[in-house]
Parts: structure tokens; sequence; C-alpha cells
């Protein structure tokens, strides 16, 4: 599967932005989708993930009250809303998949076999 995010760009904090990743090439709705981001000089840490329906979401601590991951399967398309930005939320984001066509996956924050090209996220103090 492809994957190719955008929506990033430069927001001031308090602000917001939604993130997209649009897939190709395999049957989407087999794939646990997640978004991750790295900040420069920092190691990749994950975001967010939303299981195959997307009847199931996972965040990590500090995103939990302010990003909401989604899914539509007839997009092919996986979403990152995130509101009340901070200048800690500065970082290159990316999304991955997971395949997972037996709906079997348990672990939703590692193993992802597919990566996209990261969108800059941007939001000066």
């Amino acid at each position: 599967v492809q994957l190719q995010a955008s929506g990033g760009g430069l927001v001031q904090a308090g602000g917001s932005l939604r993130l997209s990743c649009a897939a190709s090439g395999r049957t989407f709705s087999y794939y646990v989708m997640g978004w991750f981001r790295q900040a420069p000089g920092k190691e990749r840490e994950f975001v967010a993930a939303i299981s195959r329906s997307g009847g199931n979401t996972y965040y990590t601590d500090f995103a939990k009250a302010r990003f909401a991951i989604s899914r539509d399967n007839a997009k092919n398309t996986v979403y990152l809303q995130m509101n009340s930005l901070k200048p800690d939320d500065t970082a290159d984001y990316y999304c991955a998949a997971k395949f997972d066509r037996l709906d079997t996956v348990t672990d939703y924050y590692t193993g992802y076999g597919y990566w996209g090209r990261g969108t800059q996220v941007t939001s000066p103090a």
C-alpha cells in the first residue's frame, strides 16, 4: 500500500489543522492505520491509531484531549484532526499502515510496515 500524507502547515498556537493520508494499491480496509510524528532532534513517536473499521481508536497521552483520528474506507483515507495546537506539536507527521486482514491485531502502537512521507506541522509560540 502506498501512503501520501497532506494537510500540514504553519498555524499559530491554539489553532487547528486536519491532516489527511490517502492510501492506494491495496484494500484499505484490511489495514490498521496510525499517525506518528518526529520533532527536530527527537525520535519518532506514536500519536494515534485506528482499527480497520474505525470502531476503535488509540492515542498517546498528549493527543487524547486534543487530537482525533478517523478514517473513511470508501475514500481510502485516514485523518488526524488536531486542535489547540502547541509549539511542542511542531514536527513532521507520518501516516503508517499495518496489515490486518484477519482483524487480529492487538498492538496498535508498533509494527507498522508501510509509511508515507511526512507532512510538516509548525506551530510557533
